[in-house]
């Protein structure tokens, strides 16, 4: 058994379970027709917003936490009703930045590309948390002023996805997916939309702000998410 157990790799173990999982989901195991979705698919534009760590509060508000404004999809996320101004290089700023609840362990700025232009910062394109390396900013608010060596990032367009909707979809945490969209005159396809898997969240992509205004995204008429044919999958 042990000499067994050393052959399967980590990577085997879950794609059987994300196979018996799916299997289920789609009613092959008792011969059955395959269910909907679990989850309906919404599409939302992430506009530029600030998270901010405790300290940076304290520091910008004068007190010890944000204040919820409106619940935002993702269950226990919020729109708070404090912003900031962010100022970039040669003193360019953007007035009244929202910030984004809860609290994070570091502080960080998400930006479409036009923003990061009117700023004048060369932005790289990440996952959100992954700000190691990244260009800085000055945050002002309404008690004082925050200077960040790093935190500012274009947001990677992503899905978020619970273990039945990647079981559903056939894919892992971190893979690529493409994301086609239906709009009067336009329909496109958005390639490169990384799969974030968690428990307890809600199947819901989220894209820029200049992503959204060249797909017309707000006319939209249709939108699928769909498995590459050369989806790097470990299964």
């Amino acid at each position: 058994m042990s000499q067994l157990s050393s052959q399967i790799s980590r990577n085997d173990v879950e794609r059987i379970v994300r196979e018996a999982l799916r299997n289920r989901l789609n009613g092959n195991a008792s011969g059955g027709t395959a269910p909907e979705k679990p989850n309906p698919l919404l599409v939302n534009i992430s506009a530029r917003h600030v998270h901010l760590t405790h300290e940076h509060v304290r520091i910008l508000f004068g007190k010890d936490d944000l204040e919820p404004e409106r619940d935002l999809y993702q269950q226990g996320f919020y729109a708070a009703k404090e912003t900031v101004m962010i100022v970039g290089p040669r003193k360019r700023m953007l007035p009244s930045v929202r910030v984004l609840g809860p609290c994070r362990p570091d502080s960080q700025v998400e930006l479409a590309f036009t923003d990061a232009i009117s700023l004048g910062l060369d932005l790289p394109v990440r996952i959100s948390g992954d700000i190691a390396g990244t260009p800085g900013c000055v945050l002002v608010g309404p008690k004082g002023v925050v200077e960040l060596e790093q935190g500012v990032i274009r947001a990677m367009r992503h899905v978020h996805m619970s273990p039945a909707d990647m079981a559903w979809y056939g894919v892992s945490n971190g893979d690529a997916m493409h994301l086609r969209v239906e709009s009067p005159g336009c329909t496109t396809v958005l390639e490169d939309v990384v799969v974030r898997g968690a428990d307890e969240v809600r199947l819901e992509v989220h894209i820029d702000t200049d992503e959204g205004n060249a797909i017309g995204l707000e006319a939209a008429t249709s939108v699928e998410l769909i498995k590459p044919a050369s989806c790097s999958c470990s299964h």
